[in-house]
Protein backbone atom coordinates (compact mmCIF):
# COMPACT_ATOMS: atom_id res chain seq x y z
CA UNK A 1 0.00 0.00 0.00
CA UNK A 2 1.18 3.65 -0.67
CA UNK A 3 1.77 6.14 2.21
CA UNK A 4 2.78 9.14 0.35
CA UNK A 5 2.23 11.15 3.18
CA UNK A 6 4.85 9.48 5.31
CA UNK A 7 2.37 9.10 8.25
CA UNK A 8 3.22 7.44 11.26
CA UNK A 9 2.23 3.58 11.85
CA UNK A 10 -0.13 5.07 14.26
CA UNK A 11 -1.62 8.23 14.76
CA UNK A 12 -2.26 10.31 17.25
CA UNK A 13 -5.79 12.31 17.29
CA UNK A 14 -5.53 15.78 18.92
CA UNK A 15 -9.48 16.41 18.40
CA UNK A 16 -10.21 16.53 22.51
CA UNK A 17 -7.39 18.53 23.08
CA UNK A 18 -9.69 21.17 24.37
CA UNK A 19 -11.32 18.78 27.08
CA UNK A 20 -8.07 18.21 28.41
CA UNK A 21 -7.42 21.76 29.31
CA UNK A 22 -4.04 21.62 29.19
CA UNK A 23 -1.15 23.98 29.24
CA UNK A 24 0.71 24.89 26.08
CA UNK A 25 3.78 23.28 27.86
CA UNK A 26 1.09 20.35 28.90
CA UNK A 27 0.15 19.91 25.12
CA UNK A 28 4.11 19.99 24.10
CA UNK A 29 5.08 17.61 26.26
CA UNK A 30 2.46 15.14 24.68
CA UNK A 31 3.43 15.91 21.49
CA UNK A 32 7.06 15.48 22.21
CA UNK A 33 5.79 12.11 23.77
CA UNK A 34 4.64 10.76 21.20
CA UNK A 35 7.34 11.60 18.72
CA UNK A 36 9.64 10.16 21.21
CA UNK A 37 8.22 6.68 20.13
CA UNK A 38 7.79 6.94 16.69
CA UNK A 39 4.20 9.21 16.44
CA UNK A 40 5.10 12.11 14.82
CA UNK A 41 1.74 12.20 12.70
CA UNK A 42 -1.38 14.30 14.63
CA UNK A 43 -4.74 14.49 13.19
CA UNK A 44 -6.21 17.69 14.89
CA UNK A 45 -9.64 17.04 13.04
CA UNK A 46 -11.18 20.67 13.17
CA UNK A 47 -14.09 19.84 10.62
CA UNK A 48 -15.93 22.23 12.27
CA UNK A 49 -14.43 25.57 10.70
CA UNK A 50 -13.58 26.92 13.76
CA UNK A 51 -9.49 25.78 13.79
CA UNK A 52 -9.60 26.02 17.44
CA UNK A 53 -7.33 22.52 18.26
CA UNK A 54 -5.27 24.00 15.96
CA UNK A 55 -4.90 27.03 17.48
CA UNK A 56 -4.18 24.83 20.77
CA UNK A 57 -1.34 22.82 18.25
CA UNK A 58 0.18 26.59 17.43
CA UNK A 59 1.04 27.81 20.77
CA UNK A 60 2.58 24.29 21.99
CA UNK A 61 4.56 24.07 18.51
CA UNK A 62 5.97 27.55 19.21
CA UNK A 63 7.42 26.58 22.11
CA UNK A 64 9.61 24.29 20.00
CA UNK A 65 9.12 25.58 16.40
CA UNK A 66 12.09 22.34 15.43
CA UNK A 67 9.91 20.20 16.15
CA UNK A 68 7.17 20.73 13.03
CA UNK A 69 10.35 19.11 10.84
CA UNK A 70 9.51 15.86 12.47
CA UNK A 71 6.20 16.07 12.26
CA UNK A 72 3.13 15.27 9.70
CA UNK A 73 0.37 17.67 10.27
CA UNK A 74 -3.53 16.25 9.35
CA UNK A 75 -5.97 18.80 8.80
CA UNK A 76 -9.61 18.46 7.79
CA UNK A 77 -11.86 19.90 5.65
CA UNK A 78 -15.91 19.80 5.37
CA UNK A 79 -16.98 21.03 1.76
CA UNK A 80 -20.43 22.25 2.36
CA UNK A 81 -21.56 22.61 -1.90
CA UNK A 82 -19.58 21.85 -5.72
CA UNK A 83 -20.43 25.69 -5.50
CA UNK A 84 -18.11 26.51 -2.92
CA UNK A 85 -15.64 23.91 -2.42
CA UNK A 86 -12.96 25.69 -3.96
CA UNK A 87 -13.45 28.40 -1.63
CA UNK A 88 -13.86 26.01 0.92
CA UNK A 89 -10.49 24.30 0.53
CA UNK A 90 -8.64 27.62 0.41
CA UNK A 91 -10.20 29.01 3.28
CA UNK A 92 -9.70 26.25 5.26
CA UNK A 93 -5.69 25.79 4.65
CA UNK A 94 -5.25 29.17 4.99
CA UNK A 95 -6.92 29.08 8.07
CA UNK A 96 -5.17 25.78 9.31
CA UNK A 97 -2.20 27.22 8.39
CA UNK A 98 -2.43 30.32 10.09
CA UNK A 99 -3.58 28.73 13.67
CA UNK A 100 -0.70 26.19 13.49
CA UNK A 101 1.96 29.11 12.64
CA UNK A 102 3.49 27.01 9.99
CA UNK A 103 3.56 27.34 6.17
CA UNK A 104 2.73 24.19 4.74
CA UNK A 105 0.27 21.41 5.91
CA UNK A 106 1.21 17.72 5.09
CA UNK A 107 -2.04 16.18 4.49
CA UNK A 108 -5.42 17.43 4.07
CA UNK A 109 -8.85 15.32 4.35
CA UNK A 110 -11.66 16.84 2.78
CA UNK A 111 -15.64 15.34 3.99
CA UNK A 112 -18.04 15.85 0.96
CA UNK A 113 -21.07 17.93 1.01
CA UNK A 114 -23.99 16.26 2.99
CA UNK A 115 -26.65 17.31 0.79
CA UNK A 116 -26.83 16.51 -2.83
CA UNK A 117 -24.42 17.57 -4.99
CA UNK A 118 -22.77 16.66 -8.11
CA UNK A 119 -19.50 14.72 -7.44
CA UNK A 120 -18.18 15.19 -10.96
CA UNK A 121 -18.47 18.95 -10.65
CA UNK A 122 -17.11 19.06 -6.85
CA UNK A 123 -14.17 16.46 -7.91
CA UNK A 124 -12.93 19.31 -10.86
CA UNK A 125 -13.71 21.89 -8.06
CA UNK A 126 -10.91 20.09 -5.67
CA UNK A 127 -8.75 18.56 -7.96
CA UNK A 128 -8.31 22.75 -9.42
CA UNK A 129 -7.89 24.28 -6.18
CA UNK A 130 -6.00 21.51 -4.40
CA UNK A 131 -3.23 22.01 -7.10
CA UNK A 132 -2.95 25.68 -7.02
CA UNK A 133 -2.08 24.98 -3.31
CA UNK A 134 0.81 22.60 -4.00
CA UNK A 135 1.84 24.65 -6.36
CA UNK A 136 2.25 27.56 -3.64
CA UNK A 137 3.29 25.16 -1.44
CA UNK A 138 1.07 25.07 1.49
CA UNK A 139 -0.45 21.92 0.66
CA UNK A 140 1.41 18.69 0.30
CA UNK A 141 -1.28 15.68 0.10
CA UNK A 142 -5.06 15.51 -0.22
CA UNK A 143 -6.84 12.82 1.11
CA UNK A 144 -10.52 12.30 1.99
CA UNK A 145 -12.31 11.18 4.87
CA UNK A 146 -16.02 8.76 5.24
CA UNK A 147 -16.13 9.14 1.61
CA UNK A 148 -18.05 5.99 -0.57
CA UNK A 149 -16.70 4.25 -3.80
CA UNK A 150 -18.45 6.47 -6.26
CA UNK A 151 -16.77 10.09 -5.17
CA UNK A 152 -13.63 8.99 -4.12
CA UNK A 153 -12.72 6.84 -7.58
CA UNK A 154 -14.18 10.56 -8.95
CA UNK A 155 -11.49 12.53 -7.00
CA UNK A 156 -8.73 9.99 -7.67
CA UNK A 157 -8.66 10.19 -11.01
CA UNK A 158 -8.01 13.68 -11.26
CA UNK A 159 -5.60 14.43 -8.85
CA UNK A 160 -4.21 11.08 -6.55
CA UNK A 161 -5.15 11.06 -2.97
CA UNK A 162 -3.13 10.02 -0.19
CA UNK A 163 -5.28 8.50 1.94
CA UNK A 164 -9.02 7.34 2.91
CA UNK A 165 -9.83 7.39 6.57
CA UNK A 166 -12.99 5.48 7.64
CA UNK A 167 -14.18 4.28 11.23
CA UNK A 168 -12.65 0.70 11.69
CA UNK A 169 -12.62 -1.77 15.01
CA UNK A 170 -14.03 -4.59 16.18
CA UNK A 171 -17.04 -2.95 17.23
CA UNK A 172 -17.41 -0.67 14.05
CA UNK A 173 -16.87 -3.32 10.57
CA UNK A 174 -18.72 -1.39 8.13
CA UNK A 175 -15.54 -0.60 5.61
CA UNK A 176 -15.42 -4.17 5.99
CA UNK A 177 -18.35 -5.10 4.57
CA UNK A 178 -19.47 -1.96 1.81
CA UNK A 179 -16.87 -2.02 -0.83
CA UNK A 180 -14.78 0.77 1.49
CA UNK A 181 -11.43 -1.25 2.10
CA UNK A 182 -11.72 -3.07 -0.82
CA UNK A 183 -11.57 -0.02 -2.72
CA UNK A 184 -8.35 1.31 -0.83
CA UNK A 185 -6.60 -1.81 -1.59
CA UNK A 186 -7.77 -1.73 -5.50
CA UNK A 187 -6.14 1.90 -5.60
CA UNK A 188 -3.06 1.16 -3.98
CA UNK A 189 -4.44 3.69 -1.37
CA UNK A 190 -3.16 3.02 3.08
CA UNK A 191 -6.52 3.84 4.83
CA UNK A 192 -6.29 5.65 8.41
CA UNK A 193 -8.61 4.03 10.77
CA UNK A 194 -10.13 6.31 13.14
CA UNK A 195 -11.77 5.35 16.54
CA UNK A 196 -10.02 1.50 15.88
CA UNK A 197 -11.21 1.41 19.98
CA UNK A 198 -14.42 2.74 19.11
CA UNK A 199 -14.36 5.68 21.55
CA UNK A 200 -13.84 3.45 24.42
CA UNK A 201 -16.66 1.42 24.24
CA UNK A 202 -14.46 -1.65 23.56
CA UNK A 203 -13.78 -1.00 27.13
CA UNK A 204 -16.58 0.16 29.19
CA UNK A 205 -19.33 -0.48 26.94
CA UNK A 206 -22.41 -2.31 28.65
CA UNK A 207 -24.29 -3.58 25.42
CA UNK A 208 -23.73 -7.20 25.03
CA UNK A 209 -22.02 -7.07 21.69
CA UNK A 210 -19.29 -4.95 23.63
CA UNK A 211 -19.85 -7.43 26.35
CA UNK A 212 -18.98 -10.70 24.39
CA UNK A 213 -16.27 -8.66 22.67
CA UNK A 214 -14.78 -7.85 25.42
CA UNK A 215 -14.65 -11.11 26.81
CA UNK A 216 -13.44 -12.38 23.85
CA UNK A 217 -10.79 -9.97 23.97
CA UNK A 218 -9.09 -10.59 27.51
CA UNK A 219 -9.32 -14.39 26.83
CA UNK A 220 -7.47 -14.04 23.58
CA UNK A 221 -4.87 -11.48 25.06
CA UNK A 222 -4.34 -13.44 28.16
CA UNK A 223 -3.31 -16.34 26.21
CA UNK A 224 -0.49 -14.32 24.10
CA UNK A 225 0.60 -12.13 27.18
CA UNK A 226 -0.52 -8.71 25.84
CA UNK A 227 -3.39 -6.49 26.89
CA UNK A 228 -6.74 -5.97 24.88
CA UNK A 229 -6.08 -2.48 23.49
CA UNK A 230 -2.94 -4.20 21.57
CA UNK A 231 -4.84 -7.14 20.32
CA UNK A 232 -7.96 -4.93 19.31
CA UNK A 233 -5.43 -2.67 17.07
CA UNK A 234 -3.71 -6.05 16.11
CA UNK A 235 -7.62 -6.87 14.37
CA UNK A 236 -7.32 -3.32 12.47
CA UNK A 237 -3.75 -4.13 11.19
CA UNK A 238 -4.14 -7.55 10.24
CA UNK A 239 -6.25 -6.76 7.37
CA UNK A 240 -4.71 -6.40 3.75
CA UNK A 241 -4.96 -2.85 3.51
CA UNK A 242 -2.75 -1.86 6.30
CA UNK A 243 -4.99 0.74 8.20
CA UNK A 244 -3.35 3.29 10.14
CA UNK A 245 -5.23 3.62 13.36
CA UNK A 246 -5.57 7.03 14.84
CA UNK A 247 -6.06 7.34 18.28
CA UNK A 248 -7.59 10.17 20.59
CA UNK A 249 -6.17 9.52 23.50
CA UNK A 250 -3.95 11.84 25.93
CA UNK A 251 -1.99 8.51 27.22
CA UNK A 252 1.15 8.18 25.69
CA UNK A 253 0.81 4.40 27.07
CA UNK A 254 -2.23 3.91 24.90
CA UNK A 255 0.17 4.63 21.67
CA UNK A 256 2.59 2.03 22.79
CA UNK A 257 -0.15 -0.41 22.92
CA UNK A 258 -0.94 0.40 19.44
CA UNK A 259 2.61 0.15 18.28
CA UNK A 260 3.09 -3.20 20.10
CA UNK A 261 0.34 -4.55 17.87
CA UNK A 262 2.93 -4.61 14.82
CA UNK A 263 4.66 -7.44 16.63
CA UNK A 264 1.43 -9.57 16.73
CA UNK A 265 0.07 -11.59 13.83
CA UNK A 266 -3.47 -12.87 13.67
CA UNK A 267 -4.13 -16.01 12.25
CA UNK A 268 -7.28 -16.11 10.43
CA UNK A 269 -8.89 -18.07 12.61
CA UNK A 270 -8.05 -15.69 15.61
CA UNK A 271 -9.44 -12.73 13.77
CA UNK A 272 -13.20 -14.34 12.54
CA UNK A 273 -13.19 -14.81 16.30
CA UNK A 274 -13.16 -11.25 17.14
CA UNK A 275 -14.83 -9.75 13.79
CA UNK A 276 -17.71 -12.19 15.13
CA UNK A 277 -17.64 -11.66 18.75
CA UNK A 278 -17.82 -7.51 17.77
CA UNK A 279 -20.55 -7.85 15.02
CA UNK A 280 -24.56 -7.91 15.35
CA UNK A 281 -25.97 -11.00 14.64
CA UNK A 282 -27.01 -11.38 11.25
Amino acid sequence: MRNPAGLSPVVAGAWRLADWQWTPQQRLAWIEGNADIGVTSIDHADADGSHGVERLLGEALALRPALRQQLQLVGTCRLRSAHTAATDLRGSVDGTLQALGTDHLDLLLIHLPAAPADMHAVADAVAAEAAGLRRAGKLRHLGVGNTTPAPLAALHQRLPLATHQVELSPLQQRALHDGTLGQCQALGLQPMAWAPLAGGRLFTGQDAIACRLRTTLEHLAAQRGINITTLAIAWVLAHPSQPMPVLGSRRIGVAQDALAARAVPLDAATWQQISAAGSAPA
